[in-house]
């Protein structure tokens, strides 16, 4: 495959999604609560693709919500919630985009 192909379709990856769930400006814990309900709704609907904005990095560095967000997303992967989880092209912002599976794959 073609390795200026590949590295254009993984850069539009984030780019669409049928809802955004956004993040920035949350601690923690309610951003990890968020992540956790948005995940539980969608276990009972249509599959669906969801965009979700974290906080760039603050000047200067420091701690951001990516890798705990991200190890959230991952385990939510591995126990058959999402079919999909790549994060956000730097152009767009900071996140991850997620696709579910949804009820309509699971029954």
């Amino acid at each position: 495959m073609d390795p200026e192909r590949v590295l254009k379709r993984l850069s539009q990856a984030g780019v669409d999604a049928d809802y955004e769930l956004d993040l920035r400006g949350l601690d923690r814990a309610h951003a990890e609560e968020s992540v956790r309900r948005m995940l539980e709704r969608n276990r009972f609907t249509e599959p669906r693709s969801i965009r979700v904005r974290l906080q760039p990095p603050p000047e200067g560095g420091g701690e951001t919500l990516f890798q705990p967000i991200g190890r959230l997303l991952l385990e939510a992967r591995r126990h058959g919630l999402l079919s999909r989880l790549s994060p956000l092209p730097p152009e767009t912002g900071v996140g991850y985009r997620i696709e579910t599976i949804g009820k309509a794959e699971r029954d």
